[in-house]
């Protein structure tokens, strides 16, 4: 099964760091916003099946904007991006049942 997350990449002076707000620990790092996206697929659909082989459904992906507050912005980000990411989402039930 697909599923559309939404995920935010913030670039630093060094590098980008990503998170998807709906995946609570699921993170990543790329030197460059390709090699990030790249990074957060892998991330994302490993995180996904490390749940999905302790028998945990997938988080449903909800989030479908971000606020950034212009009075409080993050220490030491330039800039972010937020984009739509189509990830494959294992059964848990499917795994269980081969394993």
């Amino acid at each position: 099964m697909m599923k559309r997350y939404l995920v935010v990449y913030e670039r630093g002076s060094a590098n980008y760091s990503g998170y998807v707000p709906d995946v609570p620990g699921c993170g990543s790092v790329g030197d460059t916003l390709e090699e990030m996206r790249s990074n957060m697929v892998e991330a994302l659909e490993f995180h996904l099946e490390g749940l999905a082989e302790d028998g945990i459904a997938a988080p449903e992906p909800l989030t479908t904007n971000v606020d950034f507050r212009e009075d409080d912005p993050e220490h030491g980000v330039l800039h972010c991006v937020v984009e739509w990411l189509e990830i494959h989402v294992p059964n848990p039930q499917k795994l269980a049942a081969t394993a």
